[in-house]
């Protein structure tokens, strides 16, 4: 089996990405051939400055690192390292409808926040996220809730060009975290934990110190009531649920067993923050570590990016070739 994800070097890593994506990165490393892949490409469909992309690129794979992801059990590289990706990008476009591009929920969302400038990369990322895929021939995906979208459009992606020049791209299925797969802000329950669009007290972030994640859980919006049980009514209860659940390594269900008998939240509260706490120590103690070292990161990218070409570069030229472009076979 092999798998591929992909991951945005933008901003700081937030308790949603943990949870829903990363955790699975080390868990799969040694279940299949995982591949995985920091997107600086993708980062720049949106406003970006150079030197800023290249320090969160690095502090990416250094989080990646101190989560447990182990570069002999995984290829870990850079996006913008392995030309395949946006060649077989722009090979994709000839069978992807700019009417599917427009409708994707995360082009319609981004777009409304620049309203200045939407540039271009925006509305083909999602074919650009295919290609990550498919030139890998990914059977798994591991995704958090929000991009279960894209990989639907990467599949169909896949079978219109099959169907049309056949057989060439295998169809990757999804793999979404059974609990916590959409990590949702403390502080505005509704939406999801986020470094962009999220509250700064809302977002927990896998570096933050011991005494800021008891504060933001100290101070997260429950719901009326006092019953500690997951409900559409109760989004603030139903999130910290997920998230003690995942923590602990518990079924959401005896989480709510467990604090039947709870007269109020603060002693609930308090247990998700010192859950996540206990969770995170292990990562933000090696992160210092490792992120002191960028000499080391670079020849772990830049081992992980001649592993990577040489898995991608026969499926690009397989679909070179079934496209009818290059000298003839």
């Amino acid at each position: 089996m092999r798998v591929f994800s992909g991951i945005q070097p933008t901003g700081r890593k937030h308790l949603g990405n943990y949870l829903g994506a990363i955790r699975s990165y080390v868990a799969l490393q040694d279940v299949g051939e995982a591949i995985y892949c920091i997107v600086d490409l993708h980062a720049i469909t949106v406003g970006f400055h150079p030197t800023e992309l290249r320090e969160r690129l690095y502090d990416t794979t250094s989080i990646l690192l101190a989560a447990g992801l182990d570069p002999s059990s995984c290829v870990l590289f850079r996006q913008s390292d392995v030309r395949e990706h946006t060649e077989l990008c722009w090979l994709l476009t000839a069978v992807t409808a700019y009417g599917e591009l427009s409708r994707m929920t995360q082009f319609k969302e981004k777009s409304k926040e620049q309203k200045a400038f939407v540039g271009a990369g925006l509305l083909l990322y999602p074919v650009l996220q295919a290609a990550d895929i498919l030139a890998y021939q990914t059977n798994e995906v591991p995704v958090g809730e929000d991009q279960k979208q894209h990989l639907e459009l990467a599949r169909n992606i896949a079978e219109r060009f099959n169907a049309r020049f056949g057989e060439t791209f295998v169809l990757p299925e999804h793999r979404i975290p059974e609990v916590a797969a959409r990590v949702k802000d403390l502080r505005s329950p509704e939406k999801r934990m986020s470094t962009t669009a999220g509250t700064e007290q809302g977002t927990l972030y896998v570096l933050d110190p011991p005494d800021v994640i008891r504060r933001k859980f100290a101070s997260a919006v429950t719901d009326s009531g006092h019953e500690i049980v997951r409900a559409p009514e109760k989004p603030g209860v139903t999130n910290l649920i997920e998230i003690i659940a995942a923590a602990r390594g518990m079924a959401p269900d005896a989480v709510e067993r467990h604090y039947g008998d709870a007269d109020g939240y603060a002693e609930f509260k308090r247990d998700v923050g010192e859950s996540v706490v206990e969770l995170l120590a292990p990562i933000r103690d090696r992160y210092t570590e490792v992120r002191q070292d960028e000499g080391a990161l670079e020849g772990i990218l830049r081992d992980g990016a001649h592993r990577a070409r040489a898995m991608a570069s026969p499926t690009v030229a397989l679909a070179r070739t079934r496209m009818g472009l290059g000298p003839s076979p």
